[in-house]
C-alpha cells in the first residue's frame, strides 16, 4: 500500500511536468509552422494525451475486462468536458472559436451517440448482453478515419497565422513536445497502475474503478495539459485538447482496439453512464454556441454535474 502511494504522488509529478513541457513545444510547433494552435490541439495534443486510454483500453480487452475498457473511455469523456473544462472555465472563461462550434463540436456529439447507440445491443437488438463487436469497431474507426481526414483538409487550407516576435527553433519544440509526451505517458501509467493496485487492495468493484480512478488518471493528463494551457494563456490548445481527445477516445481508441482484438465481449454497464457522457457533448455544444464561450458561471454548472454524476456512481 505504502509503495503504491509513492508509484502514485511520483506519478503525478512527472504527469505534470511532462504536460507543461508539452504544451509548450506543441505552442512553439504552431507558431512555428504557422499552423492554428486549435489544430495542433486536436492532432498532436489529443494524441499525446490519449495514449493511456488506448494502452488500457487494449490490455482490458486482452483480459477480458470489457468494463474496464469501456468505463475508462465512457468515464473519460464526461470527465473531459465536466470536471477539466469546468476547472478550466472557472480560472478563465475559455473562447471557443466559431468553426470549431460549427464543426468540431456536433462531431463530438455524433460520435458520442453513435458509441451510445452500438453499445445498446439490449434495447436496439433484443440481445442478453451489450457489446462492442468487431464491426462496431470497424464503424468507429471509419468516423474516425474521416475526421483525420477532414484535419488534413483543414490543415492544408488553413489561414494565414499571424506571426510572432521569436519564433522557437524547430529541434526545441521537438525536443519538448517527445519529453512531454514521455512524460505524460509514462506518468499516467505510474497512477493508473498504482490506482488500481490500491483499488484492489480496498475491494473496489470492477465498474467502480474503470469510471473513476481509471477514468480519473487516464484523463489526468488532459486536465494538467489544459491548465498548463489556460496558465499559458493557450485557449485553443484547452478545447482542441478535449475536443481531439473525446472524437479520438471513441472513435481511434475505441474504434482500434475493438477492431484488432475482435471486441470487448458483453459489458454490464448502466445506461446513465452512456447518457452522461453524451449530455455532457451536448451541454458542451450549448454552451459553446450561446456565446462561444465557456463562461465561469458555465464552468462551476459543470462541476456541479461531475459532483452530482459521481455521486451516483459511487452510491449505485
Amino acid at each position: 500500500m505504502i509503495i503504491n502511494t509513492v508509484l502514485l504522488l511520483l506519478g503525478f509529478v512527472i504527469l505534470i511536468k511532462g504536460a507543461d513541457i508539452l504544451v509548450k513545444g506543441s505552442s512553439g510547433l504552431a507558431e512555428r509552422f504557422k499552423v492554428p494552435k486549435i489544430l495542433i490541439g486536436l492532432t498532436i495534443v489529443a494524441f499525446g494525451t490519449s495514449m493511456p486510454e488506448l494502452a488500457v483500453c487494449m490490455k482490458s480487452i486482452m483480459m477480458g475486462s470489457g468494463d474496464i475498457a469501456l468505463g475508462n473511455i465512457i468515464g473519460g469523456n464526461t470527465l473531459n468536458v465536466f470536471l477539466i473544462l469546468g476547472c478550466c472555465a472557472i480560472i478563465h472563461p475559455l473562447v471557443v472559436q466559431i468553426p470549431v462550434v460549427k464543426r468540431e463540436l456536433p462531431i463530438v456529439m455524433i460520435v458520442s451517440i453513435l458509441l451510445g447507440i452500438l453499445l445498446s445491443d439490449n434495447l436496439l437488438n433484443s440481445q442478453k448482453m451489450n457489446m462492442i463487436t468487431r464491426v462496431d469497431g470497424m464503424i468507429l474507426l471509419l468516423f474516425f478515419l474521416v475526421f483525420v481526414y477532414y484535419l488534413i483538409t483543414m490543415f492544408q487550407n488553413k489561414e494565414d497565422y499571424p506571426e510572432t516576435e521569436e519564433i522557437p527553433p524547430l529541434k526545441k519544440c521537438l525536443l519538448f513536445i517527445t519529453i512531454g509526451l514521455i512524460g505524460v505517458i509514462c506518468g499516467s501509467h505510474l497512477v493508473v497502475d498504482a490506482a488500481v493496485k490500491i483499488a484492489q487492495i480496498l475491494q473496489v468493484s470492477e465498474r467502480m474503478i474503470s469510471l473513476t480512478i481509471l477514468a480519473l488518471g487516464t484523463s489526468l493528463p488532459e486536465l494538467v495539459t489544459g491548465i498548463a494551457s489556460v496558465k499559458n494563456g493557450e485557449y485553443d490548445l484547452v478545447i482542441g485538447n478535449i475536443v481531439g481527445s473525446n472524437i479520438l477516445n471513441i472513435g481511434g481508441v475505441i474504434g482500434l482496439s475493438a477492431t484488432i482484438l475482435g471486441g470487448t465481449g458483453p459489458v454490464t454497464f448502466s445506461y446513465i453512464d452512456l447518457i452522461a457522457m453524451i449530455v455532457s457533448a451536448i451541454l458542451l455544444f450549448m454552451a459553446s454556441f450561446n456565446d462561444y464561450k465557456i463562461s465561469k458561471k458555465e464552468g462551476i454548472i459543470f462541476i456541479i454535474l461531475f459532483i452530482t454524476y459521481y455521486a451516483y456512481v459511487l452510491t449505485s
